[in-house]
């Protein structure tokens, strides 16, 4: 789903960070500064969230802007997708998050899905890198990719982590309440068709 003001907004965002990044001048400074503030008065007046905690948000960034990269672990079994509950907002997602520096995307989720399930798994496939920005119902702050890597169960037993209330597997046609920030039914319904075909090619936006 398209927003051109969300998309305005973070163009204009990535444009004050990376100026604010790069610029030693007093008054180009003061002018990416006030680019932010309009970035964040743009996203305040289309959502519930406050200003003052949009620029806080904005101001915690450093650096020069990308998108953020948050991993997701595919989980099949006997055609049912593995999800975990998030205590965040008591709705279901694939176990993941973002990537931490150190590790790799394929680590990244393994410690993943350990944690927030208590399965030990083996990475088998890159499935899918998404661009949320083109299936979130739900405008966010910065821009996300979403790496989907299909793991196979090796080993551990369902123990909930500190994020998580409850551990489950679900049919395509069962799915229960999803935390739409992490990923969207129309997400899920494509993993789902790749694992009736495995062989099919890596979607990537």
């Amino acid at each position: 789903m398209s927003y051109k003001w969300l998309e305005w907004a973070q163009r204009i965002q990535s444009i004050s960070q990376a100026g604010l990044t790069f610029s030693s001048d007093a008054f180009d400074r003061e002018r990416y500064e006030e680019l932010r503030a309009i970035s964040a008065e743009i996203m305040a007046s289309h959502s519930e969230s406050e200003m003052q905690k949009i620029q806080e948000l904005f101001m915690e960034e450093k650096g020069y802007p990308t998108p953020k990269i948050d991993v997701r672990g595919v989980v099949f079994q006997d055609d049912q997708i593995l999800l975990v509950k998030e205590t965040h907002d008591n709705k279901w997602a694939l176990p993941g998050g973002f990537c931490e520096i150190g590790l790799s995307a394929a680590e990244n989720v393994v410690k993943e899905i350990q944690e927030e399930s208590g399965y030990v798994v083996q990475p088998k496939k890159l499935v899918a890198l998404m661009d949320m920005n083109r299936y979130s119902s739900i405008p966010q702050a910065f821009h996300y990719y979403k790496v989907f890597i299909q793991c196979e169960i090796v080993g551990g037993q369902p123990i909930t982590g500190i994020e998580t209330a409850e551990i489950g597997f679900f049919t395509e046609n069962s799915l229960p309440e999803l935390s739409v920030k992490r990923n969207t039914e129309e997400q899920i319904h494509i993993l789902f068709d790749f694992n009736r075909n495995p062989y099919k090619e890596t979607w990537i936006d």
